[in-house]
């Protein structure tokens, strides 16, 4: 199974400040993924042309409608998290991750009915400060619902905004889930022209075997967004 974790910025260039949502699906098809877990996605906005992005990325990808969730609300739309499945999406949880007034996150808890099983998936864009994301962490392994799913092969991606790649050593070990994109040296995402931090992380329980991990290098990357996809092959046990 191949699974693509993308911040894809609005379909907004990173350089050019383009809006190429094409630039965006050509990236996605090149990789050729079964799962994608997608940031940053935007519905209804006027820099964006108003586009209902989660359809036209369902739509011109061969996948059928994910599960989407707001972040942050622009007046009448606005840009979040997205999930997309070749195999049916059983069940779709939203978690509030917003800690006290500072910008809202959320994550996504997805249970995928894949050809090997049930698989469950964790879909998110963590905040700024480093104490923030450890508390966003423990308040979603925490939760009841992803307790819920705890005997299912978990995967967890997204973009953490990790840049001292302190959450390993945090809640993760804690609740027993390896980092997948290590040392970060070979994993630097952002800002997709000249990377220096690893802000795209992968988590697997011991569940999940992986058989490559590694962040899409090439000059459509490069300027399609400012983060650069990390596409990971895994297999659920």
């Amino acid at each position: 199974m191949r699974l693509l974790s993308y911040n894809i910025h609005k379909g907004i260039g990173g350089r050019d400040r383009q809006y190429r949502l094409d630039r965006i699906i050509d990236v996605i098809r090149q990789a050729r993924p079964d799962l994608l877990l997608l940031q940053e996605v935007d519905r209804n906005v006027r820099r964006s042309s108003f586009d209902d992005q989660p359809a036209v990325l369902a739509s011109n990808l061969g996948f059928e409608p994910g599960a989407y969730q707001f972040n942050h609300r622009v007046r009448d739309g606005g840009y979040g998290n997205l999930v997309l499945s070749r195999w049916p999406i059983e069940r779709s949880h939203n978690i509030s991750l917003r800690l006290k007034g500072r910008k809202n996150r959320r994550a996504q808890i997805v249970v995928v009915e894949t050809p090997a099983g049930p698989l469950r998936l964790v879909n998110w864009h963590l905040g700024l400060g480093e104490k923030e994301r450890h508390w966003q962490v423990r308040r979603l392994l925490g939760h009841t619902r992803y307790h819920d799913y705890a005997d299912l092969p978990t995967l967890v991606a997204g973009d953490t905004n990790d840049w001292r790649n302190t959450l390993h050593n945090g809640p993760f070990a804690e609740y027993g889930l390896q980092q997948v994109t290590a040392p970060p040296s070979r994993f630097r995402s952002f800002p997709a022209y000249m990377p220096v931090g690893a802000l795209d992380k992968a988590f697997v329980c011991t569940r999940i075997k992986v058989t490559r991990a590694h962040v899409v290098k090439s000059a459509l990357t490069r300027r399609a967004s400012d983060h650069l996809p990390l596409v990971i092959d895994f297999e659920p046990a």
